[in-house]
This record gives structure tokens, C-alpha cells and sequence, in this order.
């Protein structure tokens, strides 16, 4: 019989470890059920919670036999972890964030200037056309743009009691809930705040948000990868992510990144498809002319290399900027012609949601380990 190499004692290993229990009665192991919890090394002892549907869950005692046997062969004899494995019951331990909201959408951008905002505005409302209760929460904390974009920046978010906690009431307009640091600070105000304080600035966004029952609820993050992106991921599980690009070679390359962050080993955010913003330049007094300033189907290209779908395709329509200047979004005049271009994006989002969730498990979201 092939010996199994021993590992180093740190909770990566601990967490493949465990990897090899499968739950009794079930194909998914410990882990892929997120029952393993609160992993913890010190030196040669480990311990963790394994959390369970009910208190009095016949199968406590074999699983957690098994998960003991598991350490023992794949990281070696010598740890320590006879009785410190501890049983918990679901209730006992963290509830969900958001109960009511069914899928968390992050749109995202490989780079400033694309105009991710201006599609996470008209998406937001285009899916809130179509019937489903729609949020929209302004990630994009150093350069917040939602209150403008909705024309409601003399507008201030209400305190409200919900069940005895103090939330903050969400503003609504074109059918969509959202909030934005930009309600809180200066609009000719500089925010210029360190990493934590940005990332405590979207956990209080998110948490203490009164966010109630929802279909879909839309995070506009930063152009890039930082600290925001780490902490949303980091507190709530996303269902899927969007990547906003324009047609020129130096967005695409940085879209790339933008997609492997998502996608990498303890991310596991699946992205649903591409959108490419300003395709082409449309005089809107002639509709039939294109003219391909950046390039000519670079995002279509990249979604066949990347095998991910492209989920529409926005020309450069005056329009669509005056429309985010004045706070009047294009997308909520469905019978225009960009609101049918949003409208067909939509539609193309909400399958690919419903293929993601046919098909694949809930996202689990990023845990914090430390070695």
C-alpha cells in the first residue's frame, strides 16, 4: 500500500483534509456542506467547529470520528486532534447577512473609463422593468456616482427600527432600492481613507442596509482589484460577476485579470458574461451608422477566448451620458432604442443567473484563515 506524504500542519491542509468525509447518506463532503468552521493551528494542536442542522443530529459522533481519522492520515499521526474537534448546531452559529436577497451580482471592470457605472445603473433598472425587486449598492466607495446617476443627490438614506436594530432605509427610484457612500459625504468632498476604513464603509452599506426582500441586488465596484473587492466576497457569498470592457487591446488585457480574480482557488465567483460598452459611436440622427472608435469587437472576441457569453453589446449614444448627467438613465425608457439594448441585456443576465444556479452550488463566501 502507497504511504500518504504528510503535510504541514496549517489550515489549507487541514481544510483538504477534511475534503476526504463525506456526510453520511450524502455525496458532498464536510466542507463543500461549509460544516467545517473556525479552523484554528497551534503548533501541532488543531481545532474546529463542525456545525450541524440540528443539535441532535444522529451522525455527530461518526463524522466527527471520521474527520479525526481524516487529519490523522492525510497530515500525520502526530497532530493533535482527538476531543477538539467541537459540534455545533446551525443555529449557534453566523446567520446570513442578507436572508431575503436570492442573488448578489457584482459588476466589475478591469479598468477606470469603461463605464461600469453607467451599465450597473441601467441594468439595475432594466431588471427592476422586468418585475424582480431590484437593490443597488455604490461599492465604489473612492468614487461614488450613484446619487448623481439617479438624480437624487439631495437625497439623505432615513435611520429606521427593524426587529429593535437601527438600519438605514434605502432610497428608491426607477424601481430600484439603493444606497452609496456619496449620501454621506460632500459631493465636492475628497474621500481619502485608508483600506479598512473603505472596506467597514461597505460592510455598514451592506449590512445595515434595509434591505428586506430582493431578486437581485447589484454591487458597482471599483475599476480594478483591491481591498473592496476582497471584503465583498470576504462578507457575503456572490452569486455571479459581470465584467464591464470597451473594444480597445489595453481594457481587454486588464479585463483578464479582472476575470481570474473571480475565478481564482478561494474566490470561486463565477462571472456570467461580458458586457462591452461603447461598441461603436451612433449619430442619434442617424441610427444605422457605426462607427467603430475603439476598435471593433474586441469584447466579442474575448468572450469566445475566455468561453464566457457576451451578454450585449452598448454603442456611444449622446443619450446615454445625458441621461447620467441629469439623473434620468436611459435604460428606464424600455421603447428607446439604447432602453432596448439594456432591456436585452437583462434578459440575458437572468438566464445566465438561472444556468448558474441550475448548475452550480451556492457560493460559499471567502473565509479569512490564518496560517
Amino acid at each position: 500500500m502507497t504511504e500518504i506524504p504528510r503535510k504541514l500542519i496549517v489550515p489549507k491542509n487541514i481544510t483538504d483534509a477534511l475534503r476526504n468525509v463525506n456526510f453520511p447518506g450524502s455525496d458532498k463532503d464536510v466542507v463543500t456542506l461549509d460544516m467545517a468552521q473556525e479552523i484554528r493551528v497551534a503548533g501541532k494542536k488543531v481545532t474546529f467547529s463542525l456545525v450541524f442542522q440540528r443539535s441532535d443530529d444522529p451522525n455527530m459522533a461518526v463524522v466527527i470520528a471520521a474527520c479525526e481519522e481524516a487529519i490523522l492520515t492525510y497530515i500525520g499521526p502526530e497532530v493533535e486532534i482527538k476531543g477538539n474537534i467541537t459540534a455545533k448546531a446551525i443555529h449557534q452559529m453566523e446567520r446570513p447577512i442578507l436572508p431575503g436577497v436570492k442573488n448578489l451580482i457584482a459588476v466589475a471592470s478591469g479598468k477606470g473609463g469603461v463605464g461600469k457605472s453607467t451599465v450597473a445603473v441601467n441594468l439595475a433598472i432594466a431588471l427592476a422593468k422586468t418585475g424582480a425587486k431590484v437593490g443597488l449598492i455604490d461599492a465604489d466607495i473612492f468614487g461614488p456616482s450613484l446619487p448623481k446617476m439617479f438624480g437624487s443627490e439631495a437625497q439623505r438614506p432615513a435611520g429606521i427600527s427593524v426587529d429593535g436594530k437601527e438600519r438605514i432605509q434605502p432610497i428608491t427610484k426607477f424601481g430600484v432600492s439603493f444606497l452609496s457612500i456619496g449620501f454621506f459625504v460632500a459631493t465636492e468632498d475628497a474621500v481619502v481613507w485608508r483600506g479598512p476604513m473603505a472596506s467597514n464603509a461597505l460592510k455598514q452599506l451592506i449590512t445595515d442596509g434595509n434591505w428586506g426582500t430582493l431578486d437581485y441586488l447589484l454591487f458597482d465596484l471599483p475599476p480594478g482589484t483591491s481591498d473592496i473587492h476582497l471584503t465583498l466576497v470576504q462578507t457575503v457569498p456572490v452569486t455571479g460577476a459581470i465584467i464591464v470592457t470597451t473594444p480597445q487591446d489595453v481594457a481587454l488585457a486588464d479585463v483578464i485579470r479582472g476575470v481570474n480574480m473571480f475565478k481564482g482557488k478561494g474566490v470561486d465567483v463565477p462571472v456570467l458574461g461580458l458586457v462591452e460598452n461603447m461598441s461603436w459611436f451612433t449619430p442619434e440622427e442617424l441610427p444605422d451608422n457605426k462607427y467603430y472608435i475603439f476598435g471593433q469587437d474586441g469584447g466579442v472576441k474575448l468572450a469566445e477566448k475566455l468561453e464566457l457569453p457576451l451578454l450585449g453589446q452598448v454603442p456611444i449614444v449622446q443619450g446615454i451620458r445625458e441621461g447620467g448627467d441629469s439623473g434620468n438613465p436611459v435604460a428606464y425608457d424600455e421603447n428607446s432604442i439604447i432602453g432596448q439594448v439594456f432591456k436585452e441585456i437583462a434578459a440575458n443576465v437572468i438566464h445566465e443567473v438561472d444556468i448558474r444556479n441550475a448548475n452550480l452550488d451556492p457560493t460559499i463566501k471567502v473565509k479569512v484563515t490564518r496560517k
